[in-house]
């Protein structure tokens, strides 16, 4: 077995946004989708990129209007213990993700939602900085909010973990957060703030009105 790989990014694009009408990951952001924002951030930090879909179908008509790196993996759901065809979930994609990148021997894995475009990676160093000797490593505010789609984990516990809520059917991610597990909390106001002033990177884009926000504070940032 080849050596363990300290970590992956893996990118959750399987979700559709009920208020535009289409994929999260293709809504467009000043010109180019969610996506290609999150990746060209990413590109800069030399880490393997995974993204996880629902389905060949949706990768398909990814590609179809998104210029993908070539360097960017796919991971299609993994619906071995979820046999509901027609029910999508995060924790399927994470379930997935995690499968597959325990079979490339990482040992923990920087998870992503696609509608957080405007990442900085001083941010993203931090958090894999902070990560060093802990499984895992979670954003929290000072009112104890967690950001859990935008923290590390341990592969092989998370794997474990994903497929007991799968089994039990109670899918919230705050239940993938073992807290049996050594985990780091960084605290979004203290270290975060310091190195991303309007907090961008943990900006979610969820509906238009989020896309005018989003705009009006990355313009006060160039």
């Amino acid at each position: 077995m080849e050596n363990p790989k300290y970590l992956a990014i893996l990118i959750l694009i399987g979700g559709k946004s009920a208020r535009f009408g289409i994929e999260k990951a293709a809504i467009d952001l000043l010109g180019k989708p969610l996506i290609l924002h999150q990746i060209e951030t990413l590109s800069k930090l030399d880490e393997d990129i995974f993204l996880a879909a629902h389905s060949e179908e949706q990768i398909f008509n990814y590609r179809k209007t998104i210029a993908f790196p070539k360097d960017v993996t796919f991971i299609i759901d993994d619906r071995e213990i979820f046999h509901h065809p027609n029910i999508f979930r995060p924790m399927l994609g994470i379930y997935s993700g995690l499968k597959e990148l325990k079979r490339l021997n990482f040992e923990k894995v920087y998870l992503l939602s696609c509608d957080m475009p405007l990442i900085k990676p001083e941010v993203i160093r931090l958090m894999i900085d902070k990560s060093k000797g802990f499984e895992c490593c979670i954003p929290r505010w000072k009112n104890s909010f967690l950001e859990p789609f935008f923290a590390i984990y341990p592969v092989a516990k998370g794997l474990e973990r994903a497929r007991q809520i799968l089994i039990n059917e109670n899918y919230g991610l705050h239940n993938f957060i073992d807290k049996s597990w050594k985990i780091n909390y960084v605290p979004v106001e203290d270290a975060i703030q310091p190195l991303d002033q309007n907090l961008l990177s943990l900006m979610n884009i969820n509906g238009p009105i989020d896309i005018a926000k989003v705009m009006n504070l990355y313009k006060k940032n160039i």
